[in-house]
C-alpha cells in the first residue's frame, strides 16, 4: 500500500460517520460579518490610511497629480538614488523630473542585478485604510512582484480616493485571485526571540507612500 492510499484510507474512515450535506457551499457558513468598522467619510478614510501607514513606519507624503513629478524627484534625490527601477506601465510623467537612471523591469534580471538598484517606483492596485495595507497585483504600473521585494527602497503611489477602501473585504472585491497579490503593511521587518526589530530582511527597508489627489 502506498503512502497516498494509506492517507486517503484514514480520511475515509474519519469521515465515515459524518452526515452528508448537499447544501450550497456559500450557505454552509454564515458570512454576515461587518464589511467595515464605523461609518467614515472619504476624507476620514484617507486620513485613517495615512495614520496606519505611518504607524507601520512607512513614510507618507501627500500631493496633487501636478506636484507628483517634483515630489518623486525630491524623494529619489534625498535618498541619493542614482538608479530607479521602472515597471513597464508606469506613467512616463511621474519620473519626468527625476535625474536617476531608469532601469527597466526585465524577466532576465537576476536578484544580484535588482539588489544593485537604489529605488523602485510603482503604483498600486488598492490600499486598505483599516489595516494600513497597500496591495500590488502585478499590473503594468506595478511590475513583477520581485522588483518590490529586492530593492531596499520602494516608493508606492496611491491615487486617492479612487484606490482607497476602508476594509479588507472591500479590497478583495477589487482584486482578482488569479493575479500575484502582494500585501504590504509598512517596510519589511522581523524580530528575534528577544524582540529586537530588524528591517529589510525580506523586502525593502524603506517604504514611502505617496497619496495623490486632485
Amino acid at each position: 500500500m502506498s503512502s497516498r492510499e494509506l492517507i486517503l484510507g484514514r480520511v475515509r474512515r474519519a469521515l465515515a460517520d459524518v452526515r452528508r450535506d448537499d447544501g450550497p457551499y456559500e450557505e454552509a457558513v454564515d458570512r454576515g460579518y461587518l464589511r467595515e468598522h464605523g461609518d467614515r467619510s472619504v476624507g476620514r478614510t484617507v486620513g485613517l490610511l495615512a495614520e496606519n501607514l505611518a504607524d507601520y513606519r512607512a513614510l507618507v507624503h501627500r500631493c496633487t497629480d501636478g506636484e507628483l513629478p517634483e515630489l518623486l524627484a525630491r524623494l529619489l534625490a534625498g535618498r541619493g538614488s542614482r538608479t530607479v527601477l521602472v515597471p513597464p506601465g508606469l506613467p512616463p510623467h511621474w519620473l519626468a523630473s527625476a535625474d536617476a537612471t531608469r532601469v527597466q523591469d526585465r524577466a532576465e534580471s537576476t536578484p544580484h542585478e535588482l539588489d544593485r538598484v537604489d529605488s523602485v517606483v510603482t503604483g498600486c492596485a488598492v490600499a486598505v485604510a483599516e489595516t494600513g495595507t497597500i496591495v500590488l497585483d502585478g499590473s503594468p504600473d506595478q511590475g513583477r512582484r520581485r522588483i518590490t521585494l529586492v530593492p531596499d527602497h520602494h516608493i508606492c503611489v496611491v491615487r486617492v480616493p479612487d484606490q482607497v477602501v476602508s476594509s479588507v473585504p472591500q479590497a478583495l472585491e477589487r482584486l482578482s485571485p488569479g493575479r500575484p497579490l502582494t500585501w504590504i503593511s509598512g517596510p519589511s521587518a522581523t524580530s528575534d526571540i528577544e524582540l529586537d526589530r530588524v528591517e529589510g530582511v525580506h523586502g525593502p527597508r524603506t517604504l514611502e507612500v505617496v497619496l495623490v489627489g486632485g
